[in-house]
């Protein structure tokens, strides 16, 4: 299992900081763990499972 940060995260969805945060608190993408009081990072299965999951949807729609 790998984490990874913020910036890894933007980079492999093309998302902005803001609009991951917005989704987060929608529910609608993967929480971050936290490593300590002002850090935080994603696993990185679980960003590869939403970005899969967005693709299968956009197939599913043609």
């Amino acid at each position: 299992m790998r984490l990874i940060k913020l910036n890894e995260v933007m980079n492999s969805t093309g998302l902005a900081r803001s609009t991951i945060y917005k989704y987060i608190s929608e529910g609608t993408f993967p929480k971050p763990v936290s490593l300590g009081e002002r850090a935080v990072a994603w696993v990185e299965s679980e960003i590869s499972d939403w970005i899969l999951d967005k693709i299968e949807k956009r197939d599913l729609a043609s």
